[in-house]
């Protein structure tokens, strides 16, 4: 954290357009745009909110995101890639032995892409206060700054548990005197700038300008997640009712909100911002990015489309193919989750079967590390939906859902179970969790917590959830067994050593520490 806090601080403010090309404020060693000068016009406010969401939805020079991490993390997806040694931090995390000093792996992503969000979130909330502008829109993007800020902050408090809460910039000679704080006062103060947004922030945005950025709809999802992972069920329910809407399986007349008929259309990739939708990391295929740009963060594409491909895919009748462009077969789907989904209605969509495909003839591709014969097809690249310009990997255009409508609906429904209210049939935790399963044509069960697990298992496979699921339910320590998961310690990522040294950091006693 210090050496990136100390980087943006002293050097530059880096600025993404939401759904454009990225700009820059350069790094001149001559001619340096500093934080104490730049914030002075409505247009410079804008740009450094922009610069707020750019780190939500980055990706590292590893090819990491949060939820490819809690993938392979997760007991659905293995690592893959081409050998033991591709993907290596994959590899550590699928296998559970990853360390606090296993360099610039995933637990230094989470927690560098967490602080720096922070930090830019906080520089943001300093400054606008002296910049000339609207007053109503000011107020909005205080509203939007907080929320990303509560979001950064609720994955850390998650992820490591034991962190600093930093809540203004700091000054440089001050960033190695930085302590922990109480898990409670990190979400006192995420429940504390959600609850203050709301107020602020629109009911809807128009998608065509204004696409993948905060409307109260995803602050109130937000802190409905909030509140139930410190098992706050009733307040959790509360808040997941506003995001629902008040007939479960029809529009949400407030926000719009209303499950997809079609659950493929989900994983069009043209299909963004759709009624579903409720948090969206925004990416496009037109930023041109090369791979002399890419360690840089100046691309907007995203490279899940090449990560989760089959690697050597040959299509050897193309009449009958997928035009899946030829990946680099990370993050496979399990056996055992091929069985659980094969005969479900979200099998086609969900798994990309290269096991019968090869089988029947219709394509070739390389059996690599850990294969199965089972991809992610709802991020698959394809040739059909691949850039016009620039290098292949590194300029897809999907978008990925923070949160959509089915998992808030099914969180809803375990909150109503789990705080006491009826979940009798035409109770509103059934209708929830039933609208999920008939969407994709299947019949009502009962709402149960194994019968919760198991929808939320099939509907949002390969999105990222998984993982937190299994550690709120306090599954994972058995489920995750046979991937080196041990109880009381991989339930967090340690700290990484990098940000101990010289600091008074220190280690959770989960990972050996004293916290």
């Amino acid at each position: 954290m210090k050496n990136k806090l100390a980087y943006i601080a002293a050097f530059t403010l880096g600025i993404q357009v939401l759904a454009g090309c990225k700009d820059y404020l350069e790094v001149n060693p001559r001619e340096r745009v500093l934080v104490s000068n730049y914030y002075s016009t409505p247009e410079q406010a804008y740009a450094s909110l922009v610069s707020v969401y750019d780190i939500f939805g980055s990706q590292a020079g590893g090819y990491y995101a949060k939820f490819s991490i809690m993938n392979v993390a997760a007991d659905d997806n293995l690592a893959g890639g081409d050998s033991p040694s591709d993907f290596g931090d994959f590899q550590t995390v699928n296998t559970y032995t990853f360390t606090p000093s296993s360099g610039n792996g995933c637990s230094a992503y989470l927690w560098s892409k967490g602080f720096t969000g922070a930090f830019r979130a906080n520089t943001f909330l300093q400054k606008i206060g002296g910049i000339n502008m609207d007053a109503n829109l000011k107020k909005r993007y205080v509203a939007e700054a907080k929320t990303l800020r509560a979001i950064f902050y609720f994955d850390l408090v998650r992820f490591f548990k034991n962190i600093p809460l930093i809540l203004e910039p700091i000054e440089t000679e001050k960033m190695y005197d930085v302590t922990q704080v109480a898990p409670a006062e990190v979400y006192k103060q995420i429940e504390k700038d959600l609850s203050e947004a709301m107020a602020d922030l629109p009911a809807t945005v128009p998608a065509a300008t204004e696409g993948g950025r905060i409307t109260q709809g995803a602050a109130h999802a937000v802190l409905g997640k909030v509140y139930l992972w410190q098992n706050k069920y009733g307040p959790a329910a509360a808040e997941l009712a506003l995001v629902n809407g008040p007939t479960p399986g029809a529009v949400n007349p407030t926000y719009g909100y209303k499950l997809l008929a079609n659950f493929a259309d989900l994983w069009n990739v043209k299909n963004k911002f759709n009624t579903e939708s409720v948090l969206e990391i925004v990416y496009n295929s037109t930023s041109n990015a090369g791979w002399g740009n890419y360690s840089s963060g100046s691309g907007e594409g995203n490279v899940i489309g090449i990560i989760v491909g089959p690697r050597n895919y040959i299509a050897l009748k193309p009449a009958q193919a997928p035009d899946y462009v030829s990946g680099w077969s990370t993050q496979p789907f399990t056996q055992e989750f091929f069985d659980l989904i094969h005969y479900d209605p979200r099998n086609k969509p969900t798994v990309a079967n290269l096991d019968s495909l090869e089988k029947a003839g219709i394509v070739s591709y390389k059996h690599a590390y850990q294969n199965t014969g089972y991809f992610i097809e709802k991020f698959a690249g394809r040739v059909s939906t691949k850039a016009a310009s620039g290098q292949l990997e590194l300029n897809f255009q999907q978008d990925i859902y923070e949160i959509r409508l089915a998992d808030t609906y099914m969180l809803e429904a375990e909150a109503l179970m789990q705080s006491g209210a009826s979940v009798a049939a035409g109770s509103r935790a059934y209708q929830l969790l039933n609208a999920v399963r008939a969407r994709v044509g299947l019949g009502p069960v009962a709402v149960t917590l194994d019968n919760i697990m198991k929808e939320r298992r099939i509907e949002l496979a390969a999105e990222g959830h998984r993982w937190l699921d299994l550690v709120r339910w306090g599954k994972a320590a058995s489920v995750l067994a046979f991937k080196g998961f041990v109880a009381g310690k991989n339930e967090i990522f340690p700290v990484p050593q990098n940000e101990m040294n010289n600091t008074k950091l220190q280690q959770s006693k989960e990972w050996g520490g004293t916290l």
